[in-house]
C-alpha cells in the first residue's frame, strides 16, 4: 500500500478518534460531573477511542496478510505504542494548562496533533509491521 494512502486512512481514522474523545471529553467534562477535571477526562476519552482505534489500524490502516506478530503481541504493542504516544500527549497538555494558562479544551485539541504522529510512527514500525 502507498504511503499516502496509509496516512490518508490514518488522518480519517484520526479525525473519528478525535470526534469520539470530544465527545467523551464533554461529556464527563459538562454532562457528568467531572467539572474541570480536564486529566480524568482525558484519560477516559484516549482509553475509549483506543479500542475504535486498534480494529481500525489493524484490518484497515495497516493491512497485511503475513504478519510476524500473533494478535495478542499486536496488543501488546499496541498498548506500548498508545502508552509513548499518550504520555508524550498528557505531559503536552499538562505544560499548556498548568505552565502556559492554555484553555483546557484548546489544550486537547493541540494534544491531539503529538499524540497521532506519535501513535502513527509507533504502529508503522512496531504494532504492525
Amino acid at each position: 500500500m502507498k504511503e499516502s494512502i496509509r496516512i490518508f486512512r490514518f488522518i480519517v481514522i484520526g479525525t473519528m478518534n478525535a470526534l469520539i474523545m470530544a465527545l467523551v471529553v464533554w461529556l464527563m467534562m459538562e454532562s457528568l460531573s467531572f467539572e474541570g477535571d480536564y486529566l480524568v477526562a482525558n484519560i477516559t476519552a484516549y482509553v475509549i477511542a483506543q479500542l475504535h482505534n486498534f480494529i481500525w489500524c489493524k484490518y484497515w490502516i495497516f493491512p497485511t496478510e503475513k504478519r510476524k506478530n500473533s494478535i495478542w503481541k499486536q496488543i501488546l504493542f499496541f498498548c506500548s505504542a498508545f502508552g509513548v504516544a499518550y504520555t508524550a500527549q498528557f505531559l503536552f497538555l499538562i505544560l499548556l494548562v498548568e505552565g502556559l494558562d492554555v484553555n483546557e479544551y484548546l489544550a486537547q485539541f493541540l494534544g491531539l496533533f503529538i499524540y497521532g504522529g506519535v501513535n502513527f510512527m509507533a504502529n508503522k514500525k512496531i504494532t504492525f509491521k
